[in-house]
């Protein structure tokens, strides 16, 4: 995982400013914990701590709801995103497999053919008719 995207899965915030960046109210906060919405790092005292990565999830919660819908199905819609992006990285993987496994077939059929003067010549026929 490339540095920056440890630094924004680093639970910093704690809840007081994380509803202030995300612009809703704490217990708003608690409720999406409630409703498996979010699941923000605990420190050893229990402290919820979110990350930029919280975040990011708390604003699209927030647009989902602001366009109509209720907590279940902003639930539904962020799996089925999550469903998505897996898909797609798994589309990614398959065409990067196909690509190579049809680079090593075509090497290995370049290997494979023989140059029509050697193959002449293998059969033991000579290139050109005795006159």
């Amino acid at each position: 995982m490339p540095a920056g995207d440890r630094a924004r899965d680093h639970a910093v915030f704690v809840i007081s400013v994380a509803a202030e960046l995300a612009g809703v109210h704490p217990q708003t906060l608690r409720i999406y914990e409630r409703k498996g919405l979010v699941d923000p790092a605990r420190t050893g005292g229990g402290s919820r701590r979110y990350s930029e990565v919280d975040l990011d999830r708390l604003r699209r919660i927030q647009d989902l709801t602001n366009e109509g819908l209720n907590l279940a199905g902003v639930k539904r819609v962020l799996e089925l995103e999550a469903e998505l992006a897996e898909a797609q990285a798994q589309l990614v993987e398959a065409h990067e497999e196909a690509s190579q496994a049809a680079e090593r077939l075509r090497r290995r059929y370049r290997r494979d053919l023989v140059p029509l003067s050697q193959a002449v010549e293998v059969f033991g026929r000579p290139r050109f008719p005795a006159s």
